[in-house]
């Protein structure tokens, strides 16, 4: 009987009165039908739900955290960018006349009454809870959402017109940002299509806003948020792949070279520059001004048999395709106007990594391989780096794309020009 004069209902008629060991029968100690609080024994099953996080799980949640922490980095900047080009042009038309936080009221008008008078609100409630930790946010702008300031962006275009050629691309960028930010905000799965989109959108946003480093068409790997925020914890390395056929997925040899002012290799056969990029693109990239210096391994070398032996080839396989690698780059530099831009060496030495340093008129793209034992070129790990130019992360000095430079320096020294 219960305190409040109901009675439990009993438990399964059939077993009532049977023996307690009885299959579906109550425990020891307990009433027929009555609802056993005790804890299960031990080895027992355990009853209710199962908490635990399984591999797959914790592998899909990072993979939601890392979606998410990339959008995130997106929306900040760019509702921080947006409230600072609403607050330079409407202020100085609304401030004179209704003075402090009122002359975003004013601005917001009629129409945006409602969402502006809940921002000045949850401004009142930051206040007394202490959750305003910098003065600078301590205004009703700081409040508004990436919505609202695209509202009073629309709502007063002619204000905006004399700074912005076109109001339609700005509404697409943030009409495209939208649906990231509501899934952002809700803790739901980002798919990744999504995330490319918002990114794109998000770049555009901020070159049309005038926050953009150029246009990143000039770059072979734009410099996007996230390595720009937290690019300094890795020094200068951007993207690790587990073999070349991945980087070239993402950074096509075109990509690579195409546009490079200056242009040193080290490797044994340089497969991903004499394969990939065609002997005519070289010579128009040569003619229009960049400077090459390509350096072999010896395919007359001990070292080349050794690497033979490492790799299961057959006697005289590596060392013929180095010969012909270097027979092709002989042909583009006999076609040049001017040879005596692209230096063709070889060097003797036990080769420890292959290498492409690229630099252009305002940043540099270094690849690295290590060589493994029984890994060739393309199945070996492949570092990519930043180097050179603006925008690059604060210790890039120290980084690793300087490492191989000089690495590359040291070894050009000690080799020898083929004729």
């Amino acid at each position: 009987m219960s305190s409040g004069g109901l009675e439990l209902p009993p438990g399964d008629g059939g077993h009532e009165g049977g023996p307690a060991d009885a299959p579906g029968g109550a425990p020891a100690g307990v009433a027929a039908g009555a609802v056993s609080l005790a804890p299960p024994e031990a080895g027992s099953a355990r009853a209710g739900a199962e908490l635990d996080w399984g591999a797959d799980a914790w592998s899909e949640v990072r993979i939601r955290a890392q979606r998410a922490g990339r959008a995130y980095i997106w929306l900040n900047l760019i509702e921080q960018r947006l409230r600072s080009v609403v607050g330079a042009v409407l202020r100085p038309v609304y401030e004179p006349v209704h003075g402090g936080d009122d002359w975003v009221v004013a601005a917001a008008g009629p129409a945006g009454q409602e969402w502006v008078q809940r921002a000045v609100a949850v401004r009142e409630v930051s206040r007394r809870k202490g959750y305003l930790l910098d003065p600078a946010d301590d205004n009703v702008l700081s409040f508004l959402t990436l919505p609202q300031l695209r509202e009073l962006m629309v709502q007063h275009w002619p204000c905006f017109e004399p700074y912005f050629d076109d109001r339609r691309e700005i509404e697409l960028a943030l009409d495209e940002l939208e649906v990231t930010r509501n899934v952002v905000s809700r803790n739901r799965a980002l798919s990744r299509p999504v995330l490319e989109q918002a990114e794109r959108a998000s770049a555009r946003l901020l070159e049309v806003l005038g926050a953009g480093a150029g246009s990143p068409a000039a770059d072979r790997l734009p410099i996007d948020a996230v390595e720009d925020l937290v690019g300094d914890r890795y020094a200068d390395v951007i993207s690790v792949h587990p073999d070349r056929v991945r980087l070239q997925r993402q950074l096509p040899a075109e990509d690579l070279f195409g546009g490079a002012r200056r242009l040193d290799a080290i490797g044994i056969g340089l497969n991903l520059l004499v394969q990939n990029f065609s002997g005519r693109r070289l010579v128009r990239l040569t003619e229009a001004g960049c400077r090459v210096r390509l350096l072999f391994l010896n395919p007359a070398s001990s070292a080349v048999k050794r690497r033979e032996r490492e790799l299961g080839l057959r006697k005289g396989e590596l060392s013929r395709s180095v010969e012909m690698n270097i027979l092709h780059v002989r042909r583009v530099r006999a076609g040049l106007r001017d040879p005596s831009r692209f230096d063709i060496h070889v060097f003797d030495e036990t080769p420890r990594f292959t290498a492409y340093l690229v630099e252009g008129e305002t940043s540099g793209i270094a690849v690295v391989q290590s060589y493994l034992r029984r890994a060739r070129g393309m199945e070996a790990p492949v570092l990519v780096l930043r180097g050179g130019g603006r925008g690059v992360p604060k210790d890039a000095d120290h980084g690793l794309f300087t490492t191989y430079r000089e690495e590359f320096e040291s070894v050009w020294e000690d080799s020898r020009p083929v004729s």
